[in-house]
Parts: structure tokens; sequence; C-alpha cells
């Protein structure tokens, strides 16, 4: 058995509670009237332009809202795309919301000698304010589709954070929701993948999960040191697994 010294986290519906399409349109609306796109034309332009988003393809911020605008039949001027980037940036930052244990989980793993990264299908809202969220502070890499151009389950993510740790794919454990098919792409370059599933799983908008999963399962992030341990002799006690945390294999 190899041990674990890498805990490698998707973001959203993994750190972040799963949320269902609406919540996600109702977010992105708040710039549609600072674009001058009616809301439900911007959204539906934003979901057909999501693979271009997802991978960077656009460029920045204003030039992915400029040509995302374009596409429904719109030409903003410089000034509607300054303000409609400005206030998506806000209702980002406004409306992001952390897993009730995901700091204390994080906090336990790193005073426990674990090396951090994340890799996260996103758009550049995410890199762009990375620095102000609460998350930033704990983590030793991170792996941003937009800016690396490519997306889930491309190796060239998971390989990079496992790079940028310093430490072999296969001593890293890989924890994500199963969006974009991530589960399957962590093991493809030999990661341990954990499929977080908890009581929202069901709610989240996530494309490419897989209909079955046979591998580790957790329903909470303080579940994760736990399996972390099964896999590291001696590390249980320095991350603090406490008794009436499990992870399942289904």
């Amino acid at each position: 058995m190899t041990d674990i010294a890498a805990v490698v986290f998707d973001m959203f519906g993994t750190l972040t509670p799963a949320s269902p399409k609406a919540a996600w349109d109702e977010q992105r609306r708040a710039c549609a009237e600072w674009i001058g796109v009616p809301g439900d034309a911007w959204v539906a332009a934003l979901d057909d332009a999501w693979h271009e988003q997802v991978c960077g393809l656009f460029g920045g911020m204003p030039q992915t809202f400029r040509a995302v605008a374009e596409r429904a039949g719109y030409s903003p001027t410089d000034e509607q795309v300054t303000a409609a980037v400005e206030a998506r940036l806000a209702a980002y930052v406004e409306t992001q919301e952390l897993r009730p244990d995901a700091l204390e989980t994080l906090r336990s793993l790193r005073a426990g000698g674990v090396k951090l990264a994340l890799v996260s299908d996103c758009t550049h809202e995410l890199p762009l304010v990375w620095e102000r969220t609460p998350l930033a502070g704990h983590f030793d890499a991170t792996v941003f589709s937009c800016l690396e151009r490519t997306r889930k389950p491309d190796p060239h993510l998971f390989r990079a954070a496992a790079q940028r740790l310093g430490v072999e794919p296969a001593r890293c454990l890989y924890v994500g929701d199963g969006g974009g098919d991530e589960l399957a792409g962590s093991a493809a370059v030999g990661m341990l993948p954990v499929l977080l599933a908890g009581p929202d799983w069901a709610d989240g908008h996530a494309p490419g999960r897989p209909e079955t999963w046979t591998g580790l399962r957790a329903e909470t992030l303080a579940e994760i040191p736990v399996v972390l341990a099964a896999h590291t002799a001696g590390v249980g006690a320095a991350l603090g697994a406490g008794p009436g945390v499990g992870v399942s294999r289904t």
C-alpha cells in the first residue's frame, strides 16, 4: 500500500454545497442588465458557451462576456462589459458558501502534514477572487481549468496538481462530487478517488457524474481524514479522526 501524502479537492459541490441549476442561473442573471442582455437570454448564451468559458478559450472575463453577448446577438459597449464583470464578481463573492466542515477538515489535514491542492473546472471568476476566499490560505497548489485551457477529465489537470505539490499522483487522494468524470480522470493518472455524496448530492448540477460508483464514498468532508488514515500508516491520530466518522465503499 502506498502512503497518501496529499489530498486534491474539487471545488463546486465538494468544498461548497451542491447547488441546483436554478441557483446558478439566478447568480448569473445578476449581471445581465449591466451588459444589456435580457436575463433568460444571457443565461442561455452562457450555457451554450460553457465549454469555451471553462477552458478559457475566449480570454479573460471581459473578452468572454463580450463574446458571449455577441453570440446572443448583442453588442455591448466597453462600459457595459466592465460593469457586467464587476457585478458578476461581486455576486460571485457574496453568494459563495462553504460546507460547514470544509475549513476544519482542511486545517486537520494540514496539521497532519498533508499537502493540499485544488482542481476545479471553473470560469475566470474563481481564480480572480481566489485570494479573497477563506480557502486560499489552506492550499499549497491550485489548478483552474480556465487558466490551463482544458477541462476534466483531462489527465493534464490532475498531473499538474501532483507536480505542483511535488508528490507522485499515486500518493494523492482525490475528492470530488463526480462532475466532469473527474473520478475516472483522477484514477487514470494513479490517484485514489473518493466520491463525496452527501444528502444534497442529488440536487447538485454537475454534468458528467458517473451513473454508478463502486469505489470509495464519503458523505461529509469530515470523513476524508479517516479515508486518508486508512491508506497512511500512523497518520490517523495526527489527523484527528474521531469516533463516529466513517467511510463506505459501494
